[in-house]
């Protein structure tokens, strides 16, 4: 994003919404190693929402926002064929030295 470009205003409400919860598995555990993030996040939010609602919610500064869409799987559900729901994932790579304690929550 150029300096021409605004940032998204967005309620606090909207940041809850795009924002809806971490990816806590073995990867994503990995990547904070890396100063990254991974975020479950709506299907439509964009990269600046996502990456002004982590800055606005958390408090640190975000350097680049990787989203992509992962595919429901095909399941059976009571022997009949069902599909799960797609989702989005947003990686976020923070600015050096700052972290996200996804344990403590949000207040």
């Amino acid at each position: 994003m150029s300096e021409t470009q605004a940032k998204p205003l967005l309620s606090k409400e909207r940041m809850y919404q795009t924002i809806l919860s971490p990816v806590v598995t073995e990867k994503a555990t990995q990547l904070t190693e890396q100063g990254q993030v991974v975020f479950k996040v709506s299907l439509e939010a964009t990269k600046p929402e996502i990456k002004a609602s982590v800055e606005a919610l958390f408090g640190v500064k975000v350097l680049a926002v990787n989203t992509l869409v992962v595919k429901g799987k095909a399941k059976r559900f009571r022997n009949r064929p069902g599909q799960r729901s797609d989702w989005k994932k947003a990686i976020v790579r923070l600015a050096e030295g700052q972290t996200i304690d996804l344990t403590t929550g949000l207040a």
